[in-house]
């Protein structure tokens, strides 16, 4: 299947909401739907907590709302992970760790074009989650390889289950910690990620997307095999624009970035309107015309999107959904230049 941009709206997988019919609504309002990731309704709604399912050496506190992991454990679990790893079944998102996931698909969506769904991706996964002495998992040599498989059989029924409800089903990861591995402390460095992503990426079901709110190396993810990237245009933009040939490439290759432009933050989205948020994407493109960039490709090959998710804003949910108003109405401009 090849996407389609032509300015289309979606969004990242997370909301603050505790209604999940009202989440539902919201993200059925975008032009290419995603079921919604509710941390705040539960904690196995968490995405970290939603991939934990299964995996080997972990240990899920509901209760303080933390993952732990283990290597004793790991080896333990490890015999339960093998006897079902053929099993695609035993990698899918159960209704207890996804409540949301199996309303979206009970839902009529055959008038869309596409839908989506998504994960926490493997590099964010195994960074995040630590062991006893507070070093992340991803750092032991024998786990270390179990996490990108992991993560790619649970896209991969992810994406299945998605297939048989719609043929534009599609999926994406979701990178916030990807940044972390360009700086000093970290003990997993780009250029062993970069291996384990192509790795990872020849695994991955369907059209390959990453999404990411942080500030990385663009070359990293410009130069793989991806179909869509979505990034923070709103904080990070004049940064990405920089990287003028590494997104020619990648557009010549048919790739999708997705503008996160409408911002969630309470504050910030007090200071914006639709002629301010016009006039960003305008100088964003306009110094990427000035290295040869074609206006019109970026625009046959965008997509929009609020900037992040947010879950910190004292109105709650308010001001996202405010920003999903703004988003169609930055879309519908630039849809009139196509």
């Amino acid at each position: 299947m090849t996407l389609e941009g032509n300015c289309q709206t979606t969004a990242m997988g997370i909301l603050p909401h505790t209604d999940l019919e009202r989440a539902l609504k919201l993200a059925l309002s975008v032009d290419i739907p995603f079921w919604p990731q509710l941390p705040r309704l539960n904690f196995f709604e968490d995405m970290y907590a939603q991939i934990s399912e299964h995996f080997p050496g972990l240990i899920i506190d509901i209760e303080s709302r933390e993952i732990y992991f283990s290597l004793d454990k790991f080896y333990v679990d490890m015999e339960e992970l093998l006897q079902y790893w053929e099993d695609e079944n035993f990698f899918r998102l159960s209704p207890q760790y996804s409540a949301v996931f199996h309303r979206f698909l009970e839902e009529e969506l055959s008038a869309y074009k596409y839908i989506r769904g998504q994960a926490i991706g493997p590099i964010s996964y195994g960074l995040k989650i630590l062991d006893e002495k507070k070093s992340s998992m991803i750092y032991h040599e024998e786990v270390r390889q179990i996490i990108f498989d992991f993560v790619a059989k649970k896209l991969q029924a992810q994406y299945g289950e998605m297939k048989e409800k719609h043929p534009g089903a599609f999926v994406w990861v979701d990178e916030p910690g990807l940044e972390m591995i360009f700086m000093a402390f970290t003990g997993y460095t780009s250029e062993r990620a970069k291996e384990d992503y192509h790795y990872f990426l020849n695994q991955f079901p369907g059209p390959k997307g990453v999404h990411l709110c942080g500030n990385p190396d663009w070359s990293f993810l410009l130069g793989m095999e991806l179909d869509v990237l979505s990034i923070d245009a709103f904080a990070w933009g004049h940064i990405f624009s920089r990287y003028q040939e590494e997104i020619k490439q990648f557009l010549q290759r048919g790739g999708i970035v997705s503008w996160g432009i409408t911002p969630t933050l309470t504050e910030e989205y007090e200071k914006e309107n639709i002629k301010s948020m016009i006039s960003r994407m305008d100088e964003i493109w306009n110094h990427m015309g000035e290295y040869g960039v074609s206006r019109q490709q970026i625009l046959q090959q965008a997509w929009f999107a609020p900037a992040r998710c947010c879950l910190v804003n004292q109105d709650k949910e308010d001001t996202v959904e405010k920003s999903f108003h703004l988003l169609q109405k930055v879309a519908e401009h630039f849809k009139d230049e196509l």
